[in-house]
This record gives structure tokens, C-alpha cells and sequence, in this order.
């Protein structure tokens, strides 16, 4: 018959739950972006008169771009795929404006419409990549 003990934690560690302050912190920060986001968003698309319009909107038109080309470099570390994810959001919102200043068709509807695309494109093809990588080392 085999005694099993019980481990004490390591040092430095209570080990009991809840003792992690900063623990659930990242994911009430991304719920807080998403809904600023979405915010800006519906008040950009609604024409609102609203003094939290700009700020609102600036925050969607870098935040959907960002988490989209994100998402899509996983395999980088955190602050070099932050700076590049930031760094593609704002090329994003250049080529769409560019794109619409170009066929004479600038409007901020169809900016905020057309960064909304482009972004759940982005993100609708790196799920399908995952699931079919999933899929392949299911199979092998």
C-alpha cells in the first residue's frame, strides 16, 4: 500500500484561491476594450452627437485591426506582437482610407464599415486555419 502526502506549496506561494490579484485582471481589460470598442462603433455608425464619439471610434478603428492581425501572429512574443499589431491596424486604416479617397468615395460609415471587414475577415481566416490544423492532427 502506497502513503500519498500531501506537498507543501512552494515557497514564496500561498497556493490558496483568490490570493492572485492581477490573476483575473487581462481578461476584464479585454471586456472593457471590446465594449468600448463596439461603443465607438455604434456611435460612429449611428452619427451621434456624442463628445465620446472620437475618442470612441479611434479606439475601434486601432482595436479591431490590432486583435485581428494579432490573432493572427500567434507564434510571436507579447511586445513585438503587440508593436506589430498596432503597427498593422494603423496600415489598415491608411489603405482603406486610401483606397476611398482614391475611387472618390470617402464617407466615415464607410470607413468604420470597411476596418469592420477587414478585420472579421482576418480573424474568420485564422479560425479556419486553426480548426483546420485541429483537424489534420486529429487525422494523424
Amino acid at each position: 500500500m502506497q502513503t500519498l502526502g500531501i506537498k507543501p506549496p512552494p515557497s514564496g506561494e500561498d497556493g490558496g484561491p483568490g490570493q492572485d490579484p492581477g490573476r483575473g485582471l487581462f481578461p476584464l481589460l479585454v471586456g472593457v476594450g471590446v465594449a468600448v470598442a463596439g461603443v465607438g462603433a455604434i456611435l460612429a455608425l449611428s452619427d451621434s452627437g456624442s463628445p465620446l464619439r472620437g475618442p470612441f471610434t479611434l479606439f475601434f478603428l486601432l482595436a479591431a485591426p490590432a486583435s485581428a492581425v494579432g490573432a493572427a501572429l500567434r507564434g510571436l512574443d507579447p511586445w513585438p506582437r503587440a508593436l506589430v499589431s498596432v503597427a498593422g491596424a494603423i496600415a489598415i486604416d491608411l489603405l482603406v482610407a486610401q483606397g476611398m479617397l482614391a475611387v472618390h468615395r470617402w464617407s466615415v460609415t464607410g470607413g468604420i464599415l470597411a476596418v469592420t471587414a477587414i478585420s472579421s475577415l482576418v480573424l474568420l481566416l485564422v479560425t479556419v486555419r486553426r480548426q483546420r490544423r485541429r483537424t489534420a492532427r486529429r487525422r494523424a
